[in-house]
This record gives structure tokens, sequence and C-alpha cells, in this order.
């Protein structure tokens, strides 16, 4: 997406869609990242693919730095929550859940989260200073031309996640088809991607991939020995016995897996906790489609908070600020994706809807 130009097309095409309002290149951020983590599902790299283009931009028009940086991240953040996403994937392979049905019950959240992180965006701008006043005319005849180019990358979310979710492939087989897919966009439609870029990608991908499926592999072994030895027995018991309502179990879940999120892997945590933490929630009644998508908000969440949150550093590192800088800005963004994961918990129906209306 980045070498051969799909995502640079996402920019355009968000720029054209929300470009004229009030703090444009944060607006056009979010929108980005949005349309980003329809195709890729990882946080980290939608954060560098949106980072690298807009932040020096940002910079150079007067935009507060931390904020800016600050947002970007959020925006990262959404990957795993909009579809496809990687942690939804590791969440229903471990709890034996539908992957097509986590998908579709991230959908409404991941939007709900969109709109409020253009709400914090705004409301900043709006009280930021002329610098955020630069925004362009909204030209409908540039909308349409920047759809059009963006077309073809446009149609990647719905062949990966279409597939998916109508039994066509595997999440896996999906993976497959993607990169196929981009590779053939790049190569013959954007004419952006040479043969010769084709070893520092697959160089790239081999070394991002390992070091995650090394965690992975330690964490299975660790996932592994508290399962022999029946500690998620011993600790649902216990947690049966200090709490009767589910309501209550959801809630020092949430925040265990907030606090977990600041320092642990997606995946490391997921292969740890799940095994411990769902048959609590089947014992207390919790759908647990609906367990899985909130384990899935958590941990997205736990992407952009310090110390530790992947996409926070990727964001730092590209604006040149520090984490202690940029975190100044992070609880900020921060309050609507809270806001929105308390809802969802408390309000099922909103992850459930679209399962229930398509799957059920």
């Amino acid at each position: 997406m980045e070498v051969g130009g799909i995502a640079r097309r996402f920019v355009a095409l968000a720029t054209a869609l929300v470009g004229w309002i009030t703090g444009s290149l944060l607006m056009v951020a979010i929108v980005t990242t949005t349309g980003l983590s329809a195709i890729s599902g990882s946080g980290s790299a939608d954060t560098a693919a949106v980072g690298s283009m807009l932040l020096p931009e940002m910079k150079k028009r007067g935009y507060h730095p931390d904020f800016a940086a600050a947002i970007v991240a959020a925006g990262g953040g959404l990957g795993p929550i909009i579809p496809p996403s990687i942690i939804m994937v590791v969440i229903a392979i471990t709890s034996n859940l539908s992957i097509g049905a986590m998908f579709l019950g991230g959908i409404l959240p991941g939007l709900l989260m969109v709109l409020g992180l253009l709400f914090v965006a705004w409301l900043h701008a709006r009280r930021g200073g002329p610098q955020y006043q630069d925004a362009e005319p909204f030209s409908l005849a540039r909308l349409g031309h920047t759809f059009l180019n963006a077309l073809p990358a446009l149609l990647l979310p719905f062949i990966v996640v279409g597939g998916i979710i109508g039994g066509v492939f595997t999440a896996t087989e999906a993976s497959c088809i993607a990169v196929i897919a981009g590779l053939l966009i790049s190569f013959f439609v954007y004419r952006e991607l040479k043969p010769a870029d084709l070893p520092e990608l697959i160089l790239r991908t081999v070394s991002i991939s390992s070091a995650v499926m090394i965690i992975i592999g330690t964490a299975a072994v660790f996932s592994w020995l508290i399962a022999s030895q029946g500690v998620p027995g011993l600790i649902g018991g216990w947690l049966r016995a200090m709490l009767d309502q589910p309501w209550v179990y959801l809630l020092v879940v949430n925040i265990l897996l907030l606090i977990v999120g600041m320092f642990m892997e997606s995946a490391a945590a997921i292969l740890i906790l799940m095994p411990v933490l769902m048959p609590i929630a089947l014992g207390y009644g919790i759908d647990p489609v609906h367990f899985g998508v909130v384990v899935a908000l958590n941990l997205s969440i736990g992407l952009i908070t310090p110390p530790y949150g992947i996409c926070l550093f990727v964001s730092c590192i590209i604006a040149k600020r520090s984490v202690a800088q940029v975190s100044s800005q992070i609880w900020r963004p921060l309050i609507p994706m809270i806001l929105v994961l308390m809802l969802s918990t408390y309000v099922p129906e909103i992850i459930m809807a679209l399962p229930n209306a398509l799957l059920r």
C-alpha cells in the first residue's frame, strides 16, 4: 500500500471528502486510516502509511505537532477494529469463534470511534488558531475524480471481507488474495510498484512477521502451561465467588485489558488471557462474539496507550517527537474511544446487530 500508490490515493479521496472541514489534515488522517483499516488489519502499518504522508505537512502548516501525532496514532488504532482485523482473527481462532461474525461485530463500534475522533479533532481545530482554517472548498468534481482513481483500491475491502463472510475463502486464503490483488493494482493499474521493489518489501514483511510469530509461539507455550495446570478454573472460581453480576465482570475485564494493553503485545495478551476469560464469560451467559469484540476493542485502545503502545511509538518516530510529548495529548482521542468501548460493552446490540442480521 505504501509503495504501490494505494495509500496515497486514499489520502487524495479523503482530502476531497473531508478536506473542506476546519482542521482538514486531521480529518483526512482519520478518514484515510479508516479506509486503510479496511484493507490491512494492522494498526502500526496504517499509522506508518498515513503518518509518513501527513505528519510532515501538518508540521509545515503549523498544526500542534503532539496532537497531530496523537490523532494519527488513534486513527491507526482503528486497524484492529474495522475488518479485516488481525487481532480478531487471533481471538476467533483462540476461542473457536466465527471470524466473519467477529468482523461484522467490529464495524459499528469502529465507525462510532471514527465519528468520535472526527469530533475531537474538529473541536481542537476550532479552538486552535488560524492555521487550522486552511480548508479547501468542497468540489463534487474533485470528489468524483479522486473516487474513480481510488476505486481499484476500494474494491479490496469488499473482496477480502466479503469473501470471508460469504464463506468463499478462509482468513488465511483471504490474506493471500489481498496480496495478489494489491500487487496487480500496484503493478498494472497505478504502475507505481516495480519488480525491483519486491525483494526489499519481502524482506521487511519476513522480519516483521517473524518477530510477531516468535512472540505468539512463546505466548502459546505459556498459555498451554496455565491451561494444563488448571489455572483458568481456579481464577474462574475465584471471580465467580467475588463477582456475582455479568456487568461487574465485564467492567473488571475492561479495566484489566486496558492495563494489559499498556504493557503487552496484543497477540500475546490474547493467547494468554482468552483461555482464562472466555469460559468465565460463557458461564455468565455473555455472547462469545460480543465478548470477543469487546476484548478486541480493549486491545486496540492499548495500541495508543503509553508506555508501550505500538501505534503511539510509530507516530512519535515519524513526527520526531518523544513519547512523553505526544502522551500529553493522547488522552483527547482516548476519551471517545473509551466511551465507545463502554457503550459497546453494555449495549450488546451495537456489536451484535450486524452478525445477527447477516449470519443468524
